[in-house]
């Protein structure tokens, strides 16, 4: 009997010790008064500078988790890391979809053939203006005009219009450090509307005026680079110089809505396209391609919601706190939960460049061209739990070998 005692004392003594432990491993929340950063004091300033506006940014709270007694590994050295560009920023653009994938396809030209190469995301990202403005005549201006796209868009236009390196177009006027397409859009914006409401649907016209007003902010794209002293295409430039074949591209996402392993659309903004070129895997296969890209020595591009409390621009870090939900109840359904309350939209693209492992968690680093990127110490990069992604992310763009078994079993 004393013996059983002992015992039962000894289990309690264990699971108060236990219960201690996990009690301080709880994430704690906070109010957080908002400091002007890399955005404020970097490219509004450069902004301001050309447009000669001012703008004036009222002191406001916001809500975010209590990282300031913890260790995160944001230490780079650590990190088994692929080859890609330096990070660079979008500036004041809603172009995030583009510099994630244009990234991710850099350092696939890399991986397949040794290069270095810098391309030009303005290049896409013109090409994807007059192609939307193509669609608003075809849709009769049913489709939304704004900046943002999503990654798949990349082959798209690619596969169409071709690629150049970022010293052949720049994409922005001179006395610019930093994009900023808000008066660009905008005066699209009002041209289309005019279109619409005179009802003058002559597509010819209407992609050239478009065409003019981006070439007034933008430059005119060129219709040719010189490589090895000889002129190339820009279509020719994709195929003959950088190798990729976009059809060897595939995009995923992974949600309840529709049937697992079929295609569907994307049912987001900023797919304006409506593309429904999107696999759609069980929530274990989307992260396992994920793991697969990167335990090959791939890339991903991934896009997903930046909008949380555990999203940190000064600690670098993104990672779901006990708060929101515990990691062991992150499934398909509190997923779901989230992509249906719309708590989880498609907010912004990045670029997978690296990863570890720590205490057999993954941890990712992230290129990030967002302005809050470069808030923290290591200019351009974050660092994602491995949580993060499993409930936040909502498709990613990779090699189809990474998802070889899973595309096989599709794709019979």
């Amino acid at each position: 009997m004393k013996k059983i005692t002992i015992l039962l004392i000894s289990l309690l003594q264990f699971f108060l010790v236990f219960s201690q432990n996990k009690e301080l491993k709880k994430d704690k929340s906070t109010f957080k008064l908002y400091e002007p950063g890399y955005y404020e004091n970097s490219i509004l300033k450069d902004v301001r500078d050309i447009n000669e506006k001012k703008k004036i940014h009222y002191p406001q709270k916001y809500f975010q988790t209590d990282y300031s007694n913890q260790v995160f590994p944001t230490d780079t050295n650590k990190y088994t890391i692929f080859w890609h560009n330096s990070p660079v920023s979008q500036g004041n653009a809603g172009t995030c979809w583009c510099f994630s994938a244009t990234s991710f396809f850099e350092s696939e030209v890399y991986r397949l053939t040794g290069q270095k190469i810098k391309l030009s995301e303005m290049y896409t990202v013109y090409w994807e203006y007059v192609e939307r403005a193509r669609a608003f005549v075809k849709t009769r201006g049913n489709i939304e005009y704004d900046q943002g796209s999503e990654a798949n868009a990349i082959p798209v236009i690619w596969k169409k219009y071709g690629i150049v390196g970022y010293n052949d177009y720049h994409g922005k006027l001179k006395i610019q450090k930093f994009h900023s397409h808000a008066i660009l859009i905008k005066e699209i914006k009002a041209y289309l509307e005019s279109v619409k409401e005179n009802n003058e649907w002559n597509e010819q016209f209407v992609v050239s005026t478009v065409k003019s007003i981006l070439n007034k902010y933008m430059g005119q794209p060129p219709i040719y680079v010189v490589v090895n002293n000889k002129k190339i295409s820009p279509q020719d430039y994709l195929a003959k110089v950088l190798k990729l074949r976009m059809n060897d591209y595939f995009s995923f996402m992974s949600t309840k809505e529709f049937p697992y392993n079929e295609k569907h659309e994307l049912v987001e903004a900023d797919n304006w396209r409506h593309s429904d070129d999107y696999y759609n895997v069980p929530l274990k296969d989307f992260i396992n391609i994920i793991e697969n890209s990167v335990k090959m020595g791939y890339t991903v591009s991934i896009c997903g919601d930046v909008s949380e409390a555990g999203y940190n621009r000064y600690a670098e870090v993104s990672k779901i706190p006990t708060f929101d939900i515990p990691s062991e109840y992150i499934n398909e359904d509190a997923r779901q939960f989230r992509l249906s309350n719309q708590t989880t939209t498609d907010d912004h693209c990045i670029h997978i460049v690296g990863y570890q492992k720590v205490n057999n968690d993954y941890w990712f680093l992230i290129k990030d061209s967002g302005s809050g990127g470069f808030d923290g110490t290591n200019k351009g990069y974050r660092f994602y739990h491995q949580d993060y992604i499993k409930l936040k992310m909502m498709n990613i763009l990779v090699h189809k070998n990474v998802a070889k078994n899973i595309l096989d079993s599709i794709i019979k």
